[in-house]
């Protein structure tokens, strides 16, 4: 999971001609390793349909997907596992429900929350967010580089660092332990997407995260 791309409907499709589609298909090609399909807005319809294709995608280059909160639609649709924050199931539930094959997410911006996640038997953290984003109005503010640190000391899981990332700051997450780096904006949003995870996989290192 060293480039873990998340989805945003709104931001994918803001240059014509594209979608959400498009832009994961792109993302997954140059070497994104995970896909996270996330739609707070969307109808239970609307995320199975979706997450049907993204199946579809990521089967083609060997990509994991997840699923934001929704046990029901990761099982639905054949996803490889569910990402939660501190406000949803806990993952022992996640676990319970999904059985021992899943691959449990776990949102954590503290130590606390990291060690309880691990505890509860989670695969991996997602901690952030480290930087300033516009994309999740819910962030809170940020840990930044030293609450990153923090956590990585905290946890045997690894952590994929979250939150107003670039090619930049996922060098520097890297350095701060960080397995992997997930993005919305970075992705979504970039005109080139394929270069974009090419630029986040030069500035990570390849070695992504095995959960």
């Amino acid at each position: 999971m060293a480039v873990y791309v998340i989805t945003d409907r709104e931001q994918a499709g803001r240059l014509p001609g594209r979608d959400l589609l498009a832009v994961c298909r792109a993302a997954l090609r140059a070497g994104a390793g995970a896909l996270q399909l996330r739609g707070k807005d969307w109808s239970g319809r609307q995320l199975y349909e979706v997450g049907l294709a993204l199946r579809r995608l990521a089967d083609e280059t060997g990509a994991l997907l997840f699923v934001d909160d929704r046990v029901d639609v990761a099982q639905a649709v054949g996803a490889d596992g569910v990402h939660v924050g501190q406000e949803d199931l806990p993952a022992r539930v996640v676990r319970a429900l999904l059985g021992p094959e899943a691959i449990v997410g776990v949102s954590a911006a503290t130590p606390e929350e990291a060690r309880q996640a691990e505890a509860d038997g989670a695969d991996y953290l997602g901690v952030g967010s480290v930087w300033a984003t516009g994309s999740k109005a819910d962030a809170g503010e940020p840990v930044g580089l030293e609450g990153l640190r923090a956590v990585v000391a905290a946890t045997r899981l690894p952590v994929v660092a979250i939150g107003g990332v670039d090619a930049g700051r996922a060098r520097e997450a890297r350095a701060a332990g960080a397995a992997g780096v997930a993005v919305i904006s970075a992705v979504m949003a970039a005109p080139d997407p394929a270069r974009a995870v090419r630029e986040l996989l030069g500035a990570g290192g390849t070695g992504a995260a095995s959960v």
